[in-house]
């Protein structure tokens, strides 16, 4: 009962048993030794105002990831970095880094024009990861994309560049929950936005689940929680809540047909209070729902990057 909230201790409490009922259906956060930072540099553009590079980094014994890194030019001194996520599209990391896709959803190259470090790597199953977390002991892709997103970090904190306290995550869509999602786990993610990533489980398609079920997320909903809402042992009310105190951005168009808007109002505010109450921070939780479809608007996207350049 999220409502039972009111003091730093209890929300303290709260974020552990989130954390764990995430992983009864994600599967655990590998434990045991993180591979040290490892990345080959593959080919490189200048860009003008920034370079692009591809890179692949290791993740764990067997599994580079390819990866974009943009860096800033023009640096007077440490930056902050942004671990930047795609949408479900079959070009992966090429749509956010400026490659292709919608010109709405290139986000890590507009950041880069900013002055902000950028790492966009591939989500398993697209783009260039053909990685088989199902081969390799997940029991979900969402949990393997979590671990990959927590080693982009460890690399984005390598870079002699990079102020490694000041690091955030963007995403839309796929890449809108997996912000959401690492950032639960890695508390150096300093500040969080998500676009068309979300909306509650009971507002999902009216309850039904099984668009969480495929290979590229958790298959337990339904093979151990048979898709009901009700029965899965997480939802979003509670994951804003473990993000708490912690800056958090959402776009959350009112005609999005993938997440329903009410949904995604009642989990703000369910995590409101905390923000508020708890911690003092009101301004730290911000929802925005333009009037627009599945989409990022440039509108919303200039908010959102003034947002992170005020947190971080």
């Amino acid at each position: 009962d999220l409502s039972a909230i009111k003091t730093r201790a209890d929300w303290q409490r709260a974020r552990k048993q989130i954390l764990e009922g995430m992983q009864l259906v994600m599967g655990n956060l590998p434990a045991g030794n993180r591979e040290p930072v490892r990345f080959v540099e593959l080919e490189k553009e200048d860009l003008g105002t920034f370079t692009r590079t591809k890179i692949k980094y290791l993740a764990e014994r067997e599994d580079w990831v390819m990866a974009y890194l943009l860096v800033p030019k023009i640096r007077k001194r440490r930056v902050p970095a942004m671990l930047c996520l795609h949408q479900t599209i079959k070009i992966g990391k090429s749509e956010p880094a400026g490659l292709g896709g919608s010109a709405n959803l290139q986000y890590a190259k507009e950041l880069a024009e900013r002055g902000y470090v950028c790492i966009v790597p591939d989500y398993p199953y697209l783009g260039e990861n053909s990685f088989d977390p199902y081969k390799n002991g997940y029991v979900s892709c969402t949990m393997k994309g979590i671990w990959n997103h927590i080693l982009a970090v460890d690399l984005l904190q390598s870079l002699p560049m990079v102020d490694g306290n000041q690091i955030g995550s963007v995403g839309h869509s796929l890449g809108g929950h997996n912000t959401l999602f690492v950032a639960a786990f890695d508390e150096r993610i300093k500040a969080m936005v998500t676009s068309c990533g979300f909306t509650s489980a009971k507002k999902y398609y009216n309850g039904d689940l099984t668009g969480w079920t495929g290979v590229r997320y958790m298959p337990l909903i339904a093979e151990k929680y048979g898709k009901g809402p009700s029965r899965i042992p997480f939802d979003f009310p509670e994951l804003l809540v473990a993000l708490a105190p912690r800056p958090l951005f959402i776009n959350a168009p009112l005609h999005d047909n993938n997440f329903e808007v009410s949904g995604v109002q009642d989990c703000v505010a369910a995590a409101k209070p905390v923000y508020e109450r708890v911690f003092r921070l009101p301004d730290a939780l911000m929802a925005n729902y333009p009037d627009a479809g599945h989409d990022f608007p440039l509108a919303i996207r200039q908010q959102a990057w003034a947002f992170f350049d005020r947190w971080l």
